[in-house]
């Protein structure tokens, strides 16, 4: 097998293979109590990007104890790995789980395709702190779309929310520097008083004191659209002295692409925090041309010295709300300011003359423009539709058929945009410096979530990863790819007891047959798990067995320490 040594060969040279080993963490043992899981005979991929050998893995409790021949050994349960690999579990840098896992607590559609652990709070929005400025409407807001009762407040109480709840995968947070201004001030366009600031840096102190990981930002979205580079940099110099991470939906990923990745860059300039620029991209096609650059940039500064890495996801269409196609002046002061600007003639005028240029420059047409998630009963025929679909339907123009579902949503209206170009997806997820991230989120085909159509990556992204990109494409060796989901997202969130294969780690694992694993989630009929996932353990406990869940919840929070 490719990048594989075979057992006899690998315990024949065992003067050179006991030394390596011994360096990470693996061990021969052939004698000792009982474990509680032997997985054996399996092609180890630690994680590392380093080469695969074959080996027995064993495992005591939540961590892993033993490497190497243990056909000597006990347990209470073994698994046979014959023909197949074993990875650390997928770390999934970028996801939008933060009320879903109260609604879909085992987490299927991460869990299935062998995530252990999700970062969630990305792109400006964090579930909490829930306090503050319209904490009502919003906690209204969360029972009325997801049916989650946000009783919490601080980061403490959402922690302790999950913990008795019990969840299938691991999560850790993120604050969202939106959800953080929005509880100070509200959705306003102005800059920060001297007390504010001061007051904002005492809530992310806070939220770091409990648990968070770090910061995130939504700059295309507001009010992080409303953030001064300044402000920004005030903050992730707190971040820097506690170690945390900055992760930025950046200003612009079309027209301003390189200008935005340049403000993420300066930000860990003259603040020296780490910089995770979250699901890179350049969307639109007239700003293709510039995915190259943006690569660059990255490298430069990493030449300098700033800190900087990227995610992204293995798809040419990205998701998100419908309300990204209105300018942020026309969303300042919230949901209910944007419905009264578009009952006025005058400003509607303005409004539909700016959405329309925005749609031309990204994703380029309205029939790129794919609904996938609608608020009311009376609109979810829409659901799977296009604009240009719509607007045939309702015989109005395709600009109309925008702000008329936005206004008859209430606001709440997802949609796919059909928008990157495949050379560019290649250029990106291969780049060394970029990990895998999906944006999606813990769902299952059922429930509220089996009335939408979502963005096949919330159910696919790591094992598509690992079919299409890397064994029909070799866009990467294997090593390399798991590497990529594993060691590199762990690296850069600090969890040092994840995302490597070696004595005394935590035994998050994936057992996958690389020779079939497949994503079967399409954007038409995304409510799909893949195949090839045959095993995953998270903290010790089986999760996924035969390809099947298995109810269990051992999922913990990971606080930051």
């Amino acid at each position: 097998m490719k990048n594989s040594i075979p057992r006899r060969r690998f315990i024949k040279t065992s003067a050179l293979a006991t030394a390596a080993l011994s360096t990470s963490g693996f061990r021969f043992l052939f004698a000792g109590p009982p474990l509680d899981i032997i997985i054996k005979d399996a092609h180890i991929v630690d994680g590392t990007g380093g080469e695969i050998v074959k080996a027995d893995l064993g495992v005591i409790g939540d961590r892993i104890t033993v490497i190497g021949d243990l056909s000597a050994r006990n347990a209470k349960k073994i698994i046979p790995a014959e023909g197949w690999h074993v990875c650390p579990g997928f770390i999934d840098i970028h996801t939008h789980s933060d009320g879903s896992i109260l609604v879909y607590p085992e987490a299927e559609s991460r869990v299935m395709q062998g995530v252990t652990t999700e970062i969630t709070g990305n792109c400006g929005y964090s579930a909490a702190p829930l306090q503050g400025h319209d904490a009502r409407e919003r906690r209204k807001k969360w029972l009325e779309e997801d049916g989650v009762e946000a009783k919490w407040s601080d980061v403490a109480s959402y922690f302790e929310t999950l913990e008795k709840t019990g969840i299938s995968v691991n999560h850790a947070l993120l604050l969202g520097q939106g959800t953080l201004r929005n509880n100070l001030i509200g959705s306003v366009n102005r800059e920060l008083t001297t007390d504010e600031m001061n007051m904002l840096l005492a809530t992310l102190e806070e939220g770091l004191d409990q648990g968070a990981l770090g910061l995130s930002t939504g700059l295309e979205y507001v009010p992080g659209s409303f953030t001064s580079t300044d402000e920004l940099i005030i903050m992730a110099r707190v971040l820097a002295r506690r170690g945390g991470l900055y992760a930025s939906h950046i200003r612009d990923e079309e027209t301003f692409l390189l200008e935005a990745v340049n403000e993420a860059i300066e930000i860990g300039r003259q603040s020296g925090v780490r910089v995770q620029i979250s699901h890179l991209k350049a969307a639109g096609r007239s700003n293709w041309y510039k995915q190259e650059a943006a690569l660059h940039l990255i490298e430069s500064a990493r030449r300098q010295g700033i800190d900087v890495m990227a995610d992204a996801y293995p798809y040419t269409a990205y998701s998100t709300s419908l309300s990204s196609f209105i300018l942020p002046w026309a969303r300042e002061g919230g949901n209910q300011a944007t419905m009264q600007r578009l009952a006025d003639p005058a400003v509607r005028d303005r409004i539909r003359k700016e959405s329309e240029e925005i749609v031309r420059t990204t994703p380029g047409d309205y029939h790129l423009i794919v609904i996938s998630r609608v608020k009311s009963e009376k609109n979810q025929s829409l659901v799977g539709k296009n604009i240009a679909e719509i607007a045939a339907i309702w015989n109005i123009e395709p600009v109309d058929v925008l702000l008329r579902l936005l206004e008859e949503e209430e606001g709440s209206v997802g949609f796919i945009g059909h928008g990157m170009s495949p050379e560019n997806v290649d250029m990106v997820l291969k780049h060394p410096l970029v990990m895998i991230g999906s944006d999606g989120s813990s769902m299952a085909p059922r429930g509220r979530a089996a009335q939408t159509r979502p963005h096949p990556r919330s159910y696919g992204s790591f094992a598509r990863v690992l079919g299409y990109y890397q064994r029909e494409r070799n866009l990467f060796d294997l090593a390399s790819a798991v590497k990529k989901m594993t060691a590199m997202p762990a690296d850069q969130c600090k969890l040092d007891n994840r995302g490597r294969i070696a004595r005394g780690k935590k035994a998050d694992l994936v057992i996958f047959d690389a020779s079939t694993v497949v994503d079967k989630a399409t954007f038409d009929q995304p409510h799909q798990y893949p195949l090839g996932i045959e095993y995953v353990l998270v903290n010790g406990q089986i999760v996924v067995e035969k390809g099947k869940h298995t109810g269990k919840r051992p999922g913990r929070v990971l606080r930051s320490t």
